[in-house]
């Protein structure tokens, strides 16, 4: 079980029917009604935001890398 799974595994069902309803858009690139914003200092890093749930991927031409998923802390954006 990797990172990802295991933190959606941990999420109550309501947040996680919202986290995969994210990430599906997030991989069929439908932003529209996403709170999606670039990372500084990032060339091609994003996050999209919903509450305190930061899903955090990788963008380039050709496909879209889901990297983290976590609730936001201090530590969120720290060693990507």
């Amino acid at each position: 079980m990797n990172k990802l799974d295991k933190f959606l595994s941990k999420l109550s069902s309501k947040e996680r029917s919202v986290a995969l309803e994210y990430l599906n858009a997030i991989k069929s690139r439908n932003f529209e009604n996403l709170n999606f914003k670039k990372l500084k200092g990032f060339d091609d890093l994003y996050r999209v935001r919903k509450s305190n749930l930061r899903i955090i991927f990788r963008m380039s031409e050709k496909e879209i890398d889901i990297i983290k998923i976590d609730r936001r802390n201090d530590n969120t954006y720290e060693n990507l």
